[in-house]
């Protein structure tokens, strides 16, 4: 990129936006110690002079660009709104514009929605999880355009991602059950295949619970909709028989749904069955009964998000994966520790 025959440098962004080198750097990799303000108006003088401090940034083709592609599965609830909330300040306070997609969890939606985005070249695409079909993952690492997979982490993303470990996520949840004595776990979700992630979790607490009680984990999938009738459809399934002696669900959604489902059915919770929830949504916060739930950083798991892709908008390196914290919260839908 030329600059009056020159090469532009971190020193010619410096001299015009007034601030120091260090600065301009921060700004561009998008961490702390620049103000929100002063960062957009950093990345704007960047975009102005062409500054690309990477050679090899995906970004070249569409330096000019201000748009941010962002694909979710869902509208419904409150997961990827919070994700969503902290993408977007974070990318408007940059100077940057987001177009929004659904896909219902179709990798056919997705697909198409790739196809339409990239003949508008925008700066930056973001797709949700981790899990794609293959000609979407060729389509976007050819694409001169960065790329942020959400919600999700892998060892060889297509970009960057920034997400949770979903796997692990079911493992904890397995290893607090194994440990507070129960032996005859299930799980309630959609149909295998519908949300790779709530996959991942149940085969989590499959993992933990084959290898230290020798124990299947039973499962109950309805047919998706409404997240309180499914987890009360799916509970009502798993009682018919041998009930559980705890259950896990895709969310704290569900898991409301299940314990109406208990409580219609005269069970105590968690006397006669234990209830896991996931996601720690603000329906946790006005229930009877503190819910047992896993808590998910999903604003800040936004704002970084949006931040690595900032930064290799702008030819900055950044770490290719992020994987945030997760914390078990345990409640009183559960036994206590060491009861029965």
């Amino acid at each position: 990129m030329a600059r009056r025959g020159k090469l532009t440098k971190i020193e010619h962004v410096a001299a015009k936006a007034n601030v120091s080198i260090m600065s301009v750097s921060r700004a561009i990799r998008g961490v702390e110690g620049v103000s929100e303000k002063k960062r957009a108006e950093i990345l704007k003088i960047a975009r102005e002079l062409k500054y690309v401090p990477n050679s090899n940034a995906r970004s070249l083709a569409v330096a000019n660009s201000n748009l941010i592609g962002i694909s979710l599965p869902t509208f419904a609830g409150e997961v990827f709104a919070d994700i969503l909330n902290g993408m977007r300040k974070t990318f408007e306070s940059a100077g940057y514009a987001s177009v929004i997609d659904t896909t219902e969890y179709s990798p056919d939606a997705e697909l198409n929605w790739v196809r339409r985005l990239l003949s508008w070249q925008p700066a930056g695409i973001i797709l949700t999880g981790t899990d794609h079909r293959p000609e979407t993952v060729e389509l976007l690492r050819a694409a001169p355009i960065p790329v942020l997979e959400i919600w999700d982490e892998a060892e060889n993303p297509i970009d960057i991602c920034v997400g949770i470990d979903h796997f692990k996520a079911g493992q904890m949840i397995g290893e607090h059950a194994v440990a507070l004595g129960y032996e005859r776990p299930a799980f309630v979700s959609t149909a295998r295949g519908h949300d790779t992630r709530a996959d991942a979790r149940l085969d989590g607490v499959r993992e933990v619970f084959g290898r230290l009680k020798s124990v299947a984990v039973a499962s109950s999938r309805p047919e998706a909709g409404n997240t309180f009738a499914t987890g009360f459809e799916g509970t009502a399934a798993l009682l018919s028989d041998d009930p559980p002696d705890i259950i896990c669900y895709l969310n704290d959604h569900m898991a409301f749904g299940g314990m109406m489902c208990c409580q219609s059915r005269g069970l105590s919770v968690p006397g006669d069955i234990g209830i896991v929830g996931f996601n720690e949504l603000d329906l946790a916060s006005v229930l009877p009964m503190q819910l047992t739930t896993v808590r998910t950083l999903r604003k800040l798991m936004g704002i970084v998000g949006a931040r690595n892709l900032l930064a290799r908008i702008n030819g900055a390196r950044t770490d290719v994966k992020t994987v945030l914290p997760i914390e078990f919260v345990a409640g009183q839908t559960t036994r206590q520790q060491g009861g029965k």
